[in-house]
């Protein structure tokens, strides 16, 4: 899981109040399903706190494969049939991402994980193994990643990331367009809305795969519309049309 560099945008508020407020501090996800419903549909296990916080060793500093707006990610090892804590080195490697209860993303966004990647399953989208949900505790635990972000590869984030050549670049472009053409299909119709490098996780043989779905939305169905006055994304990755069209519909509607 790469660190998230890039701020994400808010959604407008009102111009008589506050003006368009374009800050890094996010709004929450409206999720389709009460909370109860979506992890009792979700295909993930269900964790407890204290067996997360042994498989990363207590969550120690050195554990850490980055940090976002939600919390830091952590590496952590755990028992392939059992879903037990193991021993460092042994048994299933995962990632673990615990919700920073000061952070600017909440429990919306955990959430919107859960409803998303719980449900939808390919190639090309991280698999999301579980969640944990303990008193103020909210952690999600993700396959692990051993090449990181592309956004690591791209930028050197440090000596480990190395260039990546031109075959595995289009291996790469190819494997996370192939995920938002599974999104975007008329059997899922999912909105992601935060494609970016540091989104796009490198397994071990350089397969690229979608992560972060606080920001996703469904689609259209039927006469639901996908238009929204809330402007969501990341500076420099939402696209210039769709930022200049959100805020024209927002003025309008105002």
């Amino acid at each position: 899981m790469g660190s998230c560099f890039s701020s994400r945008i808010k959604a407008a508020e009102s111009p008589l109040h506050h003006g368009v407020n374009l800050s890094s501090k996010m709004s929450p996800v409206s999720v389709p399903r009460t909370e109860g419903e979506i992890l009792q549909a979700s295909n993930l296990k269900s964790f407890n706190f204290n067996d997360l916080r042994t498989a990363t060793r207590n969550f120690r500093p050195d554990s850490v494969l980055g940090e976002g707006g939600f919390g830091c990610v952590f590496k952590g090892w755990i028992d392939e049939n059992t879903f037990t804590a193991s021993k460092p080195g042994t048994g299933m490697v995962i990632a673990v991402k615990r919700l920073n209860q000061e952070g600017f993303q909440g429990h919306h966004e955990w959430l919107a994980e859960i409803n998303y990647l719980g449900q939808l399953d390919h190639p090309n989208l991280v698999k999301l193994v579980g969640y944990c949900l303990e008193d103020d505790h909210r952690l999600l635990v993700y396959e692990f990643m051993p090449k990181g972000s592309l956004e690591n590869h791209l930028f050197r984030r440090n000596s480990y990331f190395q260039p990546l050549s031109w075959n595995l670049r289009m291996k790469v472009a190819l494997g996370a367009a192939k995920g938002l053409e599974f999104l975007h299909s008329d059997e899922v119709k999912v909105i992601y809305r935060d494609f970016k490098t540091s989104n796009i996780l490198l397994d071990s043989n350089y397969n690229a795969k979608l992560s972060d779905f606080g920001l996703a939305k469904d689609g259209p169905t039927g006469d639901k519309s996908h238009v929204s006055t809330r402007v969501m994304g990341t500076h420099g990755y939402a696209a210039p049309d769709y930022v200049a069209t959100v805020l024209v519909l927002f003025f309008l509607k105002c």
